[in-house]
């Protein structure tokens, strides 16, 4: 299952190769400092139009990843997110998701528990672990995901003075459908190529606001991050900019802990901690 495959569709193409772009500059592939591909160099990567290339450098320059001047490229202004380890080994350096999520996928059995906001972020970096599997780096024999997301009405994104106005708020669904679409996409071509032995993705909405992001990796890693509530201009589908009120999870500070052989540790009373929330909001409120 290649990228196209993944990601048809104009709408989708541009939710895709935003959250390749994201992942990549959380990664280092591009760091702060430097520049992106030109436009017509990620025009001809992602097999897309230049518009669809302009959009993507909108939504990440009101993101707050890159500034974007007419003749001069997209350079990277975003600093890596900082981590607080539990990890003696890693403590001070700047680490993220995706190597998180690679180590994790090392192993045989692979397990994720997240609670986010829109499963952006995450795709991007799961497309990264299905492409190494199919190109034989990995071969975990079980993958077991569990994603809540929020239901119903949420106090933002919205646009400010203007709290009847919904666009925003169906343009943040739109986003979580079509990120949810990418790793249904790819975890059932996964199962069709019996590339995985036992793969499962499950989704339940919860009715809370995501004041933070979780993700807990293989039962004994968490990694958590507050949302910001900042604001920020949002280039809307039609090409319209409008002042709004969001949060983002980009550039805060992330807490990473792993469960070692102490329970009373300060890292597995957290990692527990939160495992504990996760399963009962599961059970008791999701749907």
């Amino acid at each position: 299952m290649g990228e196209q495959q993944i990601g048809d569709g104009g709408g989708r193409e541009f939710q895709r190769i935003a959250a390749i772009l994201r992942a990549r500059i959380t990664e280092g592939a591009y760091p702060v400092g430097g520049f992106l591909p030109s436009q017509r160099e990620l025009a001809d990567e992602f097999t897309v139009s230049r518009d669809t290339v302009q959009r993507v450098l909108r939504e990440l320059v009101s993101e707050g990843w890159i500034q974007s001047r007419q003749g001069s490229g997209s350079r990277v202004v975003l600093k890596t997110q900082r981590i607080s380890s539990g990890d003696p080994q890693r403590k001070g350096r700047a680490l993220s998701l995706g190597p998180l999520l690679a180590e994790a996928f090392q192993e045989p059995e692979v397990t994720l528990d997240v609670f986010t906001l829109t499963s952006e972020t995450l795709s991007g970096h799961m497309l990264s672990q299905v492409e190494r599997i199919y190109t034989g780096q990995i071969s975990p024999r079980r993958i077991a995901v569990r994603i809540l997301l929020p239901g119903g009405e949420l106090p933002y994104p919205h646009v400010i003075d203007v709290p009847e106005d919904r666009r925003l708020q169906e343009r943040m669904q739109g986003i979580t459908r079509q990120h949810l679409a990418i790793l249904t996409r790819a975890f059932r071509g996964l199962q069709t190529q019996s590339a995985v032995e036992d793969i499962s993705l499950e989704v339940r909405h919860v009715p809370l606001t995501p004041t933070f992001k979780l993700y807990l990796l293989n039962h004994r890693t968490a990694l958590f991050g507050p949302y910001e509530v900042v604001q920020r201009p949002i280039v809307l589908d039609t090409g319209e900019e409008v002042a709004a009120l969001d949060v983002l999870g980009l550039g805060a500070t992330l807490t990473h802990q792993v469960e070692d052989s102490d329970p009373d540790s300060a890292a597995s009373v957290f990692v527990e901690s939160m495992r504990t929330w996760f399963e009962s909001v599961w059970r008791t409120l999701a749907k």
